[in-house]
């Protein structure tokens, strides 16, 4: 009987890092490790996609294209190289027309690639029916995922049976991919339901089968157990330290397995073994990335050579209870293994929240970055509430970015005592419009009304899509920003990104002296004068600004947009709290701000000025400017707890300026109207 093989996908060089490390890893730590992966002959290496374009030029000032060249070099044919797209997003945050999918699929293949994983984040089929079919055609593998996703907890009805996702495959292999994976960012796939779904999978499917899961939750080690056991063709692993916690697996553990099943892993583990000792290293250089530097999972080679009995039949027991699918033990089994060699807890903030571990790793570190991490814990009890409201998306980028944005958008409208979704990201609204395609469930129309201004879903149009511009830059004797193909599609794809990442080039080349990239982690350091606050606009949350809207001597009211600033990769309108004439802005485009930081300074020189005695939203506003007001005039009528009431004017005299408007929700003390002189 021939002995069965289980091929591996390594994801340590992109995904692994990724959801431990922020994608964080530089090429200077990678190159060490590319003959010893080429001697460790994996079926696949995922190196590439995902994160992975943006981060190393928006944080590491490294080009995509070298790293995709430097592993296809160094690897030979020995493994193919896998890389993961967004479907109609690529590796950006919004959709692009067919004609930057092909630049990209097209460079990307001509630089090394051999296979692209295709998700869409809406399981969306027509979504990735371009990137599939130009795949196949430019003689790449097109490897279609489904996205795993759970229904609400509490839903009375289920939408995301073991039915749907077959289906979904069944509708991926019909229009072209050679290999169907079942993506599970958030590691949400428990034991029984894996058990169940991938035995239909198998039998539904004529093309091999990869299951794709995280430890987050807790569920990973024993989920691919069960698939491997379930018949699964190809699992997604990484290498010790790289694995575990929020991302797939160690290989390790999975190889311990397979030798107790008789099955064979189609890797040398020796060479797997030299890998993992020069991990350490890149690890130890990601450590302000690293949310368990504190707690590495113990030494693999000494931890195993040492292992006592009992744990080395927890192995046994997780196998017997994986084949009668018997979840309590095959959990309770699993989660001893881990514990012996120290890898994370099950994390039950990510598990309620029902998150990827990549994106919550990445929102610690944006959040970090931006000096406001102390709003996480709010905005991941905000998650569900957000996801359900965009039509039940599944969360993996970049709905699972958007969503996470919004959400800490959504935690600080409520500390500032602001109705849900005042502030709101542009993509948050675009996925709510319908740009980003047809969501799970249909968009309450009332919600979207809310939040576009509009009821209608307003899908994707290929024809808006307006190519980047390609400047020539004075500094460097006129020569273009982007100066060949592949520059010009990393502009196309990530515009901001790119625009610093290739001006720091051009500059470079010219002898100028770069910038160095903005290392997420490191709070920005801002000297800043004494203000008054009554008259100064303070950041909200920090981050780089894009555009600024107002310029001195314009008048601001509250809630007017006074600048568009890019947070947690996402687009943000900054709104005015206070308001006034602009006297002096302090901040300029392309700065990055830090939170709390003053950005807009107001006149202060104010006329006699009413305040409010309490706290509530404003329904209605009864004066203008020009009105004479006596004391005791109503001037608004406003709703505190859940009762209308009068505001009367304390004091007399003719209305300058409204400092506050309709719908507002003004807060006790606040500046509401200035009177002349």
């Amino acid at each position: 009987m021939e002995t069965k093989k289980l091929k591996i996908r390594d994801l340590t060089l992109r995904d692994g890092q990724q959801s431990l490390f922020a994608t964080r890893l530089r090429q200077q730590d990678i190159d060490p490790l590319l003959p010893l992966y080429h001697d460790a002959g994996f079926y696949i290496m995922e190196v590439w996609g995902g994160a992975v374009p943006d981060s190393v030029m928006r944080y590491l000032g490294e080009s995509p294209w070298d790293r995709l060249r430097a592993c296809s070099k160094a690897m030979k044919g020995i493994s193919l190289l896998s890389a993961l797209s967004r479907g109609r997003n690529l590796f950006g945050y919004v959709p692009y027309p067919d004609s930057v999918l092909e630049g990209f699929y097209k460079e990307a293949i001509k630089n090394g690639l051999n296979i692209m994983r295709i998700f869409d984040a809406l399981n969306d089929i027509d979504n990735i029916k371009s990137s599939i079919r130009l795949i196949n055609e430019l003689g790449g593998i097109a490897d279609a995922a489904v996205c795993y996703t759970v229904d609400p907890k509490g839903a009375e009805e289920k939408i995301f049976t073991d039915e749907y996702f077959v289906n979904k495959a069944k509708e991926m292999e019909a229009i072209g991919a050679k290999m169907i994976s079942l993506k599970d960012m958030a590691g949400l796939v428990n034991p029984a339901r894996i058990y169940s779904l991938m035995p239909k999978l198998k039998e539904a499917l004529g093309v091999p089968v990869d299951f794709h899961t995280h430890c987050t939750p807790g569920y990973g080690l024993a989920s691919v157990l069960t698939a491997i056991i379930q018949g699964v063709d190809i699992v997604d692993t990484n290498i010790w330290w790289f694995g575990g916690g929020s991302a797939a697996p160690a290989i390790e553990l999975i190889w311990i397995f397979c030798q107790k099943l008789g099955i064979q892993l189609d890797v040398n583990m020796e060479a797997v073994a030299k890998i993992r000792k020069e991990l350490a290293n890149a690890r130890e250089a990601l450590g302000e990335f690293d949310l368990n530097r504190h707690h590495w999972p113990y030494d693999f080679d000494k931890w195993y050579a040492t292992m006592p009995k009992e744990i080395d039949a927890q192995f046994d027991r997780a196998i017997e209870a994986a084949k009668a699918c018997d979840e309590e033990t095959l959990l309770d089994a699993c989660h001893r293994i881990e514990a012996y060699f120290g890898f994370p807890r099950p994390n039950e903030l990510v598990k309620n929240a029902e998150v990827p571990g990549g994106m919550y790793t990445n929102m610690v570190a944006n959040l970090r970055a931006l000096d406001a991490e102390d709003v996480l814990e709010e905005a991941m009890a905000l998650i569900p509430k957000v996801r359900r409201d965009a039509g039940l998306v599944p969360l993996v980028t970049p709905t699972s970015q958007i969503v996470g944005s919004q959400a800490v958008n959504l935690a600080l409208d409520r500390r500032k005592g602001l109705a849900d979704y005042t502030s709101k990201n542009k993509q948050f609204e675009n996925l709510v419009k319908g740009e980003y395609g047809k969501t799970p469930v249909p968009v309450d129309p009332k919600f979207r009304e809310q939040i576009t201004g509009d009821a209608q879903e307003k899908p994707y149009d290929v024809n808006s899509y307006k190519k980047p511009e390609n400047p020539e830059l004075p500094e460097c004797n006129g020569k273009k920003l982007a100066e060949n193909e592949e520059e010009y599609l990393l502009l196309e794809l990530l515009p901001q990104v790119a625009t610093t990442f290739l001006k720091n080039k051009r500059q470079a080349e010219c002898g100028i002296k770069k910038e160095a990239p903005a290392a997420a982690g490191a709070e920005a350091e801002v000297e800043v004068a004494d203000f008054d606050p009554d008259f100064t606009e303070i950041a909200p949350m920090g981050g780089k600004i894009l555009e600024i809207t107002v310029k001195e001597g314009d008048t601001v009211n509250p809630g007017d947009v006074v600048l568009v600033y890019e947070a947690m990769k996402m687009e943000n309108d900054l709104q005015a709290e206070k308001g006034g004439k602009v006297a002096k802005i302090l901040i300029g485009e392309g700065d990055v701000m830090a939170t709390g930081q003053p950005i807009i300074e107001y006149e202060a020189q104010r006329g006699p000025t009413l305040v409010a005695p309490m706290g509530g939203k404003v329904l209605e506003i009864s004066v203008k400017p020009g009105d004479t007001v006596k004391n005791g005039d109503v001037v608004l009528v406003y709703e505190a707890m859940k009762m209308e009431n009068d505001l009367q004017s304390d004091m007399e005299g003719v209305v300058k300026n409204i400092l506050i408007k309709e719908g507002d929700v003004m807060s006790t003390d606040q500046p509401i109207i200035e009177f002349e002189g």
